[in-house]
């Protein structure tokens, strides 16, 4: 039986789906309120519970042979700093501790690209790079750092977990909407598309998914991989959109300095508007990093391949096209 917390989340859903078609049993971690659209139909076992109380993790992993912890906060914002901090890294500490009370037989923990110290260009960043949350931008980045290094703490208390970094995620079942999956959906619907220049490393969410599935089978414990796909510039995922299904829209560049003035006023405007912040000081500073990453420990390792991203374009579109964002 495998327990996947944040199961109803990009990666998470298309997880369970693929467990599932493998015919293993799944039971998910949920909170009680929470919208489970994305694992609606799916055979899986529900439980109900918050990974901020450790009396409810007892009995989600009882029975468990593998826990797939997803579950965390994704921010791009500078505000919600305590509550990032506490769900990603106390969350983790909690789940952590219920695994190996239940003597789980793998724990495989969902990090992220985000928790290395961001190198400058010139650099490959790799597994040997330093995961240091001094070294961060921002509290995501500082968070998912902190909770790898907790986990890698632990394993040598007997905790036999495998850890994975993935890059920026896209890619179809994007039910909840993450900030590239609707950036790429808008640029089917607006006439005018402002981006700014830069470039990063992004994976199809399928193959993170069996890196995962392959980290548990194959990896070894205490062991991190990294699970990237393929650099490229934003203008150019554009550009691919445009080509493969022959929108007729426009793209306008912003230059970086105006982009980053207008980002110091930003987060002020999602909070009056209430909307999903997109364009913040952290999303810029993120596409102009260095984003040169090595996945060939995963390749030889796991066997792990990523797909092209043109494939994952066009999947990632028309599966946008079938589910229209509701507003």
């Amino acid at each position: 039986m495998n327990l996947v917390t944040g199961a109803t989340g990009h990666i998470g859903n298309v997880l369970v789906r693929e467990l599932l078609n493998r015919g293993e049993s799944v039971r998910v971690l949920v909170l009680p309120d929470e919208d489970l659209t994305p694992i609606k139909g799916l055979n899986v076992e529900i439980h109900y519970g918050n990974i901020l109380d450790p009396q409810c993790l007892v009995n989600a992993v009882t029975g468990i042979d593998t826990v797939f912890h997803l579950a965390g906060i994704i921010s791009i914002s500078s505000s919600h700093v305590e509550i990032v901090h506490k769900v990603n890294v106390e969350g983790t500490r909690n789940m952590v501790d219920a695994a190996m009370k239940a003597g789980v037989r793998r724990f495989i923990y969902t990090s992220s690209i985000h928790a290395f110290k961001r190198v400058p260009h010139g650099m490959v960043i790799d597994e040997t790079t330093p995961i240091d949350p001094d070294f961060s931008v921002g509290a995501y980045d500082r968070s998912k750092a902190e909770a790898t290094l907790l986990v890698q703490e632990k394993v040598k208390e007997g905790l036999p977990a495998i850890i994975v970094c993935p890059t920026g995620v896209l890619g179809p079942y994007d039910y909840k909407g993450s900030e590239l999956g609707e950036l790429m959906n808008s640029w089917m619907l607006k006439k005018v598309n402002y981006m700014i220049n830069g470039s990063y490393d992004f994976v199809d969410v399928r193959d993170v998914v069996q890196g995962m599935i392959q980290a548990r089978d194959k990896g070894t414990i205490g062991q991190l991989y990294i699970l990237s796909g393929e650099l490229i510039r934003v203008s150019d995922l554009w550009h691919i959109v445009k080509e493969l299904f022959a929108i007729k829209s426009r793209l306008v560049n912003i230059p970086l300095r105006l982009a980053r003035f207008f980002a110091n006023f930003s987060e002020l405007y999602y909070k009056i508007t209430r909307t999903k912040p997109k364009f913040t000081q952290y999303s810029i500073e993120t596409l102009q990093s260095n984003a040169v990453i090595d996945n060939a420990k995963a390749r030889q390792s796991l066997g792990y391949s990523p797909r092209t991203i043109r494939d994952t374009i066009r999947d990632t579109i028309n599966w946008w096209k079938q589910h229209p964002v509701k507003r």
